[in-house]
């Protein structure tokens, strides 16, 4: 015959006290509130919490740039600096130059200057002498002009005597200037020797050429 197995009495037991709790607990809290309702009402009536931030994310290092090896310049890059080197040598030649050509030019023109003021200057002088020697010239004729008038007022015999022992080139000026009707009688009367050396002489004198 085959036995049946025999129904538990914890199980059942406990089930039953539960129950029974149950019962006792809903007729404590007023209201019909029990504390499965009251958390709940606590759980909706709380401030809702403050949103976490999300986490930041880390920052990543700054990067070092690695210092690279300078290549070795190439024939082409050489030969266009030798010839950039090349010009700016000839510009600060030609500027040195040109400098210095200035600079002998207003070394020139300041010469130029000194000359022109210089011929200004002996212009003046040659003036100024000149007129000086007219003036001199003047002054001498003026005086031989009146020893004429003296020896053409005088006796014929009387200015022959004083014509032969006048020197000669007084008595050439003197009688250069005489008016020929008045120097021929005194020539006619002076000694035949001296009258001709007179004449000779005279001859001589107007030949030359003016000064």
């Amino acid at each position: 015959m085959i036995r049946l197995p025999r129904p538990r009495l914890l199980p059942l037991s406990l089930l039953g006290m539960l129950a029974l709790l149950g019962v006792k607990l809903e007729g404590l809290w007023p209201d019909g509130a029990v504390p499965g309702r009251l958390v709940s009402q606590a759980v909706a009536s709380a401030p809702a919490a403050a949103p976490v931030p999300p986490p930041t994310p880390p920052v990543a290092p700054a990067s070092i740039p690695i210092p690279r090896s300078e290549a070795p310049p190439t024939p082409d890059a050489l030969a266009e600096r030798a010839v950039l080197e090349a010009l700016r040598a000839r510009r600060a030649e030609i500027e040195a130059r040109e400098a210095a050509l200035a600079q002998r030019e207003m070394l020139i023109a300041a010469a130029e200057r000194r000359l022109a003021d210089r011929l200004d200057e002996l212009g003046a002088l040659r003036q100024r002498l000149e007129a000086e020697g007219r003036q001199r010239d003047e002054r001498t004729e003026q005086g031989w002009r009146q020893m004429v008038r003296l020896y053409e007022g005088m006796r014929p015999r009387d200015a022959a005597g004083i014509f032969d022992d006048l020197d000669m080139p007084v008595l050439i000026q003197v009688v250069d200037r005489m008016r020929e009707a008045k120097a021929a009688p005194v020539l006619a009367a002076m000694r035949p020797e001296r009258a001709r050396l007179v004449t000779t002489e005279l001859a001589r004198h107007r030949s030359r050429p003016l000064e």
